[in-house]
Formats: structure tokens, C-alpha cells, sequence
């Protein structure tokens, strides 16, 4: 079994507890106006172009068999209509312009790559996070990856924004250790309109999944103009009042550094042109869930 993996990220600090490895995985059915991680929403592979480490060699043109690259007057264009990711300009690029997003990976090679850095996870309490893109949206290859990593003793975190069927949690749920779960606003239509989705499913799995004794941490994203206000975040802390197994919540600031993700695989920016919350923003944030009974990581 294979899974579609854009990166492999070790050293991780951010993505549960201790030092971790963090797999992120193709595919997201959400459309989040402030995605951080555009190159992963498409479940099909791509090549991702930097323009600012391109230094107009033309070894692209010469590698690529469906003449996708051109190089005009030191300037870099790529027809992604043609492209076929085949991956062979990434191979010719030296300088590193070119990146390949979606490899396949065995579930033998990712629970290879995993315990090389197991040292890290027995010192330091850490483990293995699935992320994305939406894990789940490939619950096949993380249930046997993460029964694979289970059986080495390695903890196992789960990174999700909740829009999955539940059929996809059942298959992963024996396997699991923790799950950081998404929420970002308890408005339907608000949430519609900036992830291009209802919050339904998403709500309906995180209640479901409460119910089922794993440990949850929930991330909320503070994002100036959707859910900073202090109406939508103690709509989000009420309705996580009411959920068991919420070990806590971890508040994300918004910010717009991955504007040149867009660019390198082609979509349209979309982040929002809003300043990111300031400290004591976040600050306040913290403290009116803290006011509604959540312990904030």
C-alpha cells in the first residue's frame, strides 16, 4: 500500500508532544481562504516552482518530455495545463527550483523513514504526526502506517480538520494516540464562506470522536475578520464546553508568510489581507476560553 506524501518534516515541535515526525499528506476537500499549505490541497501530484532560487540554466526544458518548461529572456514559464508530473525537471534542477509535491511512499518506506529518528521520540516523549492536506482522506495508508509505528511503541497523533467520513476515523481510531483536531467557527454559513464547506460533518465527528475516549487537543486558527472577534470565540468555547476527552486548545495566529506557496504551484492567493492578531490579541483570545473552563496549550 502506497500513501501520497507532499514532505516529511523531522524535528518537529509544534505537531503534538515532544520532538516529532511529521508526514504531511496530499489531498484536502476544505478550500480555506487562509491555507498555509496550498501545495497540498490538490490529492493529484504537482511541481512547485521557485522562482527565486531559478537561475535560467534550462535544464528543465531540456528534461521534461511534454515540453511543459520554456525559458524566455532569463524568465522561467511552466504550462501546468501539460504537465504530467512526471518528475524528471525536478531531477534535472541542481539549484533546487523545482520541488515535486506527491510522492508515492510506501508504507514499509514511511515507517523507515519514522524510526530513524526514534532516539528523538524516547527522549523527548514525542512521536509521529499524520498532517496535511487531510490525513483521512487517505485512511487506508495512515491505518497501517500508524498499526506499523504502534507496534515499534511510537506515539501516534493525528492532524485533522475533521472533514472525513466517519468511516475514515473508525479506521484509524485503534491506532491512535492523540488527535489535534481543527475547529475554526461554529457558524455554518460563516465557515461556508471561508472554507468553501459546511461545518456539519466536522462538528458531528468531533462530537462522535469525544465520545470515544481518545485525547483531543483542538486547534482553533484566529483568523481578523472570521473568528477573532470575541462573539465567535466564545461560540467556539462553549460549544467545546460541552465535549469530553478535550485534554486542550491551542490557539494559531493567523499570518500571510505563505503567499509564495501560492505562486510556486499556481493558485490564486487567497489570503486574507489582514494584519496577524498582535499579542495581546491572542492574549484576550486565550482568556475568554480560559474564562469558559478550556485549559489553553
Amino acid at each position: 500500500m502506497t500513501g501520497r506524501v507532499v514532505d516529511i518534516k523531522r524535528l518537529a515541535v509544534h505537531d503534538g508532544p515532544g520532538i516529532r515526525t511529521t508526514l504531511f499528506l496530499k489531498g484536502c476537500p476544505l478550500r480555506c481562504a487562509w491555507c498555509h499549505n496550498p501545495e497540498s490541497i490538490s490529492p493529484k501530484p504537482e511541481i512547485g516552482f521557485l522562482a527565486r532560487k531559478c537561475i535560467g540554466c534550462r535544464a528543465c526544458v531540456e528534461a521534461c518530455p511534454a515540453g511543459v518548461h520554456s525559458v524566455r529572456d532569463g524568465l522561467h514559464a511552466l504550462d501546468r495545463a501539460r504537465c504530467t508530473a512526471c518528475g524528471a525537471c525536478v531531477e534535472a534542477c541542481l539549484p533546487g527550483a523545482l520541488e515535486y509535491y506527491g510522492r508515492e511512499v510506501t508504507v514499509d518506506a514511511a515507517v523507515e523513514a519514522v524510526l530513524e529518528d526514534r532516539n528523538f521520540y524516547v527522549h523527548s516523549g514525542g512521536g509521529c504526526t499524520l498532517s496535511g492536506g487531510e490525513p483521512l482522506g487517505q485512511a487506508g495508508f495512515c491505518a497501517a502506517l500508524l498499526e506499523r509505528l504502534r507496534e515499534q511503541g511510537v506515539h501516534c497523533a493525528i492532524d485533522t480538520c475533521g472533514a472525513a467520513a466517519w468511516q475514515a476515523f473508525e479506521a484509524v481510531l485503534p491506532h491512535t494516540d492523540l488527535f489535534l483536531y481543527d475547529v475554526k467557527h461554529t457558524d455554518e454559513q460563516r465557515h461556508e464562506e471561508w472554507t468553501g464547506s459546511s461545518n456539519r460533518q466536522i462538528l458531528g465527528n468531533l462530537e462522535r470522536l469525544a465520545q470515544r475516549g481518545v485525547p483531543i487537543e483542538i486547534r482553533v486558527p484566529v483568523i481578523p475578520g472570521f473568528n477573532a472577534d470575541a462573539e465567535s470565540l466564545v461560540a467556539i468555547g462553549t460549544w467545546l464546553g460541552r465535549l469530553a476527552n478535550v485534554s486542550a486548545v491551542r490557539l494559531l495566529p493567523y499570518h500571510s508568510l505563505a503567499r509564495s506557496k501560492y505562486e510556486a504551484v499556481g493558485r490564486p492567493d487567497t489570503l486574507p489581507d489582514v494584519p496577524a492578531p498582535s499579542p495581546d490579541q491572542m492574549r484576550a483570545a486565550a482568556a475568554l476560553l480560559t474564562e469558559l473552563g478550556l485549559e489553553i496549550a
